[in-house]
């Protein structure tokens, strides 16, 4: 064949696949999320193979040993006890709470940690939901956000350098921002759950954590799975509230918002593995069926190469020893 273009002399070797390679990743992509609770021994989650409630003493070695593969930034989700949960979640800015106790002790041993912390009621609400539950069913937004406020404050209090909100109320990011300023912490970052979807892929995580809705579901806050343009919408508001970082969640089914709103802002795009994207995985590779070093690896790098300048997921912790011992290489 006289053929003057063949893309394939382009894909001969390693070497000339890395002159070209568009996207990268690494362990500065990747932020590990932490399941904690308060007592002495971890405790398995079915659901999720390979991840753990962690007890205190756990998570400084979990901290510990990330840090030596280079993740360095880690959120924390807390199982709640149920006498511990109102309907109002008044747990959430406890200043002796887990999270703000799990902040202190991690900030005191690793000072070079970049802590995160989710801000949402449903891990603390006797109702299960991310906001105050009236009595008729409706999720009440303003007296929602008031205790958004609180639990903010509290937790930069604890030494959190990022907040998290991934309730979904209107106006909470600027609520936030304004709390956090008026309380001496303007240096305190808002990473906006900013598309945040009302997905089924969030499954073993309410198990992780015991937060499933008592009733009803998260359609009324949460975002409608068809939808793409609402979420430029969702990005406005809050670039004009003052996030200085945006998310979506979840992100494998949801790449085309990733690359829409790294398209739309030029604020950092971060992008959530979820629980049920992490289980999926696993499951098919613990029954043979895929190679989860091989396939790890893809799912992240598609997520990266969709926009994603940051990457929560239950891997980050392995994938960064892959990297970092060479059994993958993804740059």
């Amino acid at each position: 064949m006289s053929l003057s273009q063949r893309p394939r002399r382009n894909r001969k070797s390693e070497t000339v696949r890395s002159f070209h390679r568009e996207t990268w990743l690494s362990p500065q992509h990747l932020m590990s999320p932490l399941f904690i609770h308060d007592a002495s021994t971890d405790e398995d989650i079915v659901s999720m193979p390979g991840c753990k409630r962690l007890s205190p003493e756990s998570v400084l070695r979990e901290i510990e040993a990330s840090l030596k593969v280079g993740i360095e930034s880690f959120v924390f989700f807390p199982a709640t006890p149920e006498a511990l949960k109102t309907s109002e979640g008044e747990e959430s800015f406890n200043a002796n709470g887990l999270v703000q106790q799990t902040l202190r002790s991690v900030k005191q041993r690793f000072p070079e940690a970049t802590l995160v912390t989710d801000v949402a009621l449903d891990p603390y609400s006797s109702d299960g939901h991310d906001g105050i539950v009236a009595p008729d069913g409706t999720i009440l937004n303003d007296e929602t956000v008031a205790v958004l406020c609180k639990q903010a404050v509290s937790q930069a209090e604890a030494g959190a350098d990022i907040i998290a909100p991934s309730d979904m109320m209107d106006g909470r990011i600027g609520a936030i921002r304004q709390s956090l300023d008026e309380a001496g912490f303007s240096n305190v970052s808002i990473l906006s759950y900013t598309a945040k979807y009302a997905s089924a892929f969030y499954g073993p995580f309410r198990d992780a954590l015991d937060s499933a809705p008592k009733s009803g579901d998260k359609k009324t806050y949460q975002m409608d799975p068809a939808n793409a343009r609402e979420a430029l919408r969702e990005l406005q508001l809050d670039e004009e509230e003052g996030a200085d970082m945006v998310m979506v969640k979840p992100a494998g089914a949801y790449l085309d918002v990733i690359s829409l709103l790294r398209e739309n802002t030029a604020l950092p795009v971060a992008a959530y593995q979820v629980s049920g994207e992490y289980a999926m995985l696993k499951a098919a590779c613990q029954n043979g069926w895929l190679s989860e070093e091989k396939v790890v690896p893809e799912s992240l790098m598609a997520i990266r190469r969709a926009g994603a300048d940051i990457i929560l997921t239950y891997f980050a912790k392995q994938m960064a020893t892959w990297m970092k011992d060479g059994t993958v290489h993804c740059g």
